[in-house]
């Protein structure tokens, strides 16, 4: 039986609460190649080089199809072929390179983040947020017994993006589904191969066919006919370039509805459960609510919602940290193991809400720095400052709770947590 990597024991599911053991013997090989060819980075300094590295491709068109992990007892030879990914749709922001990358981000910013469209956009955001966030906590009174998960982290997020973007709330309970069958079909480990994956990552096709005929629709409604949010104005308004195509718009605009919630439920969600098992710091947290900010960053470094990216790939030879990765080799860049990087983050398995010097790379980094990254911000320091306000003596019912089986977007599907009423 051929022994797994650190990577492969990391990616199994039963690992998944605490990949943190296999990321730290990953690190002892920076740039770690693994049975598949995929190239794995696991060290700070290595992923912010290669972040800001030209000859580095984000476009899944120019990688090769990873291959799986090979079956126990098997030679790495006969690793067989991974089926081919489960997203296909037409490039969005996230999986082009420049200038693609850059005109088409220039087209979205002004609409989400910039001026002359909507300077305020995010900061006029906070007063319903708090408003969402109170009527949440306010719906938990006369419980004991709450899911951090179902009943705060996920309502919050999903509720924000639809009204920025505009689209239908009602639709959420469609796109829900679409979107978690779709992230249960990705894996990228030794499990890959099972045939209960291989059922998955059929459904998983479907989902995101399905999910991106619906963005399509809502695109061509708001075409037709003009209303609010984000979306209406990407179909209507012509960025510094023209606009972009209807498959490049049906594309951002199903990873604005994806990416717009799905990262901040599992912050949210991570956030709780971190603050529990460090009661000290819950209390600490309690006793002075100005720390909310640099908190989040901590709890962003601590829980990273992002583990690693796995569509770049190297488009010359790249040498570094004393290894080759050679041109058209996929590369993944191991985010979750960077911020507990011991090189860059003194005592990096510890929580310290007032750590300084914390540039994690929650969100990235370089031209891909996360969309959203501001509007996370300012729901994660709502959502965790209120909860901890208002919740009283909150004790998590389960360590580790279930977790949710996506490799890449890592969270917990429930966290149940007894509580003895809440404050107003």
């Amino acid at each position: 039986m051929v022994e797994e990597t650190p990577w492969q024991q990391a990616l199994r599911y039963a690992n998944r609460a605490n990949p943190y053991p296999f990321y730290e013997e990953l690190r002892k090989t920076p740039v770690a190649r693994q049975p598949d060819g995929t190239f794995v980075v696991s060290t700070y300094r290595e992923i912010v080089t290669l972040l800001h590295d030209p000859r580095v491709s984000s476009d899944p068109r120019k990688c090769p199809v990873p291959a799986a992990a090979p079956a126990e007892g098997a030679a790495e030879e006969e690793a067989e072929p991974i089926t081919e990914a489960v997203i296909s749709l037409e490039p969005n922001i996230i999986t082009q390179d420049p200038p693609e990358h850059d005109r088409d981000r220039r087209t979205l910013t002004p609409q989400f983040v910039g001026p002359p469209h909507s300077p305020h956009l995010i900061s006029d955001l906070e007063p319903e947020i708090h408003r969402i966030v109170a009527g949440l906590l306010d719906d938990m009174e006369g419980k004991s017994r709450i899911d951090a998960v179902d009943d705060f982290a996920y309502p919050l997020p999903v509720t924000v993006i639809c009204k920025v973007l505009g689209v239908p709330l009602e639709d959420e309970s469609r796109f829900h589904q679409w979107i978690e069958t779709a992230l249960d079909a990705l894996d990228f480990g030794p499990e890959a191969a099972s045939e209960e994956m291989q059922s998955r990552l059929a459904g998983g096709r479907q989902a995101v066919q399905e999910f991106g005929q619906f963005a399509a629709e809502l695109l061509d409604a708001y075409a037709r006919r003009p209303g609010p949010g984000m979306l209406s104005a990407m179909v209507n308004e012509d960025g510094p370039e023209g606009q972009m195509s209807k498959g490049v718009l049906a594309s951002n605009a199903l990873l604005l509805i994806f990416a717009g919630h799905e990262t901040t439920v599992n912050l949210i969600a991570h956030s709780v459960l971190t603050l529990l098992r460090h009661p000290d710091a819950l209390e600490e947290l309690r006793r002075r609510p100005e720390l909310i900010v640099p908190a989040v960053e901590e709890l962003l470094r601590f829980e990273s919602s992002v583990q690693f990216w796995h569509t770049r790939s190297a488009v010359e030879d790249i040498d570094i940290a004393g290894t080759t990765i050679p041109k058209g080799a996929p590369i993944f860049l191991a985010y979750g193991s960077a911020n507990r990087d011991p090189e860059r983050f003194t005592d990096p398995d510890e929580l310290d809400l007032e750590r300084r010097d914390n540039q994690h790379l929650g969100f990235s980094q370089g031209i891909h720095f996360c969309f959203g990254a501001p509007l996370a911000r300012l729901e994660v320091q709502i959502a965790v400052g209120e909860f901890v306000r208002r919740v009283r003596n909150p004790r998590l019912l389960e360590d580790p709770p279930p977790y949710r089986h996506n490799q890449i977007f890592r969270g917990p599907r429930h966290v149940l947590v007894d509580i003895d009423g809440i404050r107003d």
